[in-house]
């Protein structure tokens, strides 16, 4: 664990806003300029909780980085449901890194839970329903003693607008943070005119399935009113997106940001059976399938418990930059590196500090997965051939990769590997 927990919080605020505004703002746009004034709300309005969830498919994830029990990961910590996820193939080690103090707090809610919970139904109660009084006569008797001081000053402190944040664990966990904000919006809007995101859920068959979305979700997209949300950033800084992302969405779409978005939300609607995409329950549902418990991460299935708390002890959880957290390990320590989106934030001097980094730190075959907002990696224009030289590249397997995406949020998905190695192929 980082230091932060014997900081003051004067200098923890002013560390989170520091770590932030590091990652998002860009010294090109002033901050008197529309893009610097964009920047900086973004920044802002990153600083609380945004992520209730991960939205990168773990499936796609784990085949890409082909975990073994040597296997040293280091990770975006988000909503932290990736870091369990991937306790489940056995790792040597996780590094779960955030610049978001919320983030933090969750994934460290989450392992501590996951090793002082007495049993299987405590812990889905407390994260697969996450909607139950008895959460925090549980977190009372079980996690609160165990969980480190910063975290548990997080979770037991008070928002503004929702009074304890344990509380958010009998209220639906899902439906807070800035994503589950803002889709709780969507829902709003769904209903304004005349739609139930949640009637999907109820289809049985990929045909249903689309006839439903035609009949309800998809036309919303043609309201002028929707088309002009869709074409304002700040309308999708709920969904964690940046300026710097919104621009790479805006190319992709061509301009038709509604439609693009529209395209994304049907291949979550259609392209994969709605009875175990559990993304698309979260989407439709704000929750998941807590009756039938198919739609659930695989950290949350009753068959990967003991597993998960055999592996919990593996995991660290660091409030940091990417690069300054790379900064301070040793030379060729890590094996695989999963960076999300958070590549589309960048700029090219801060691409190329992160991946002199990554190279380093780097043993030999070390896999570097990654998406984007756009079809496209970065780092062909960003980095020098010398240092992408060193790294092997299939666009088609990431092609193929996007296209199996449950969560079909993100345009591209990239996998890097260090040397001179077969091009990964897809398992049929």
């Amino acid at each position: 664990m980082s230091a932060e927990t014997n900081l003051s919080n004067k200098d923890i605020k002013e560390t989170r806003n520091k770590l932030l505004d590091d990652a998002v703002l860009n010294d090109e746009h002033g901050a008197a300029s529309a893009r610097g004034f964009l920047d900086r709300l973004f920044a802002f309005m990153f600083r609380g909780f945004v992520y209730p969830q991960i939205w990168e498919d773990p499936e796609i994830d784990l085949e890409a980085m082909k975990i073994t029990p040597d296997s040293r990961i280091m990770t975006i910590a988000s909503g932290g449901c990736n870091v369990m996820n991937y306790l489940t193939e056995n790792p040597g080690a996780v590094k779960a890194v955030d610049l978001n103090p919320a983030h933090v707090a969750l994934t460290r809610l989450k392992i501590t839970a996951l090793k002082h919970l007495p049993d299987y139904e405590s812990f889905f109660l407390f994260f697969g329903h996450a909607d139950e009084k008895r959460n925090i006569k549980n977190y009372e008797e079980y996690i609160k003693p165990h969980l480190d001081p910063f975290s548990r000053k997080y979770w037991e402190s008070w928002s503004l607008l929702d009074g304890k944040r344990i509380n958010y664990f009998t209220k639906n966990l899902y439906q807070f943070g800035l994503l589950g904000r803002t889709i709780s919006f969507v829902h709003i809007v769904a209903k304004i005119y005349g739609k139930d995101p949640r009637e999907i859920l109820k289809a049985t068959s990929l045909e249903e399935q689309k006839e439903v979305f035609d009949r309800t979700l998809g036309p919303i997209f043609e309201k002028k009113a929707v088309k002009w949300l869709c074409n304002m950033p700040v309308s999708l800084y709920g969904l964690g997106i940046p300026p710097s992302q919104f621009d790479e969405l805006h190319k992709a779409g061509g301009g038709d940001m509604a439609n693009l978005l529209r395209s994304r939300l049907e291949r979550l609607a259609c392209d994969f059976p709605i009875q175990d995409n559990y993304f698309a329950w979260q989407a439709f549902g704000q929750g998941y399938d807590i009756e039938n418990k198919r739609a659930i991460p695989r950290y949350l299935t009753e068959e990967n418990y003991n597993k998960l708390k055999e592996n919990a002890g593996k995991v660290e959880v660091y409030h940091s930059s990417l690069t300054a957290f790379l900064e301070a390990q040793r030379e060729e320590s890590l094996d695989c590196y999963v960076f999300l989106d958070a590549q589309d934030w960048m700029n090219k001097a801060q691409l190329n500090d992160l991946w002199e980094q990554v190279l380093r730190t780097a043993r030999p075959g070390a896999r570097v997965v990654f998406r984007t907002a756009g079809e496209e990696s970065p780092l062909n224009k960003a980095l020098p051939s010398d240092l992408l030289g060193k790294w092997s590249y299939d666009p088609a397997y990431s092609k193929k990769m996007v296209a199996r995406d449950r969560s079909s949020i993100y345009g591209g998905f990239h996998v890097y590997t260090l040397g001179n190695v077969e091009a990964l192929k897809v398992v049929a």
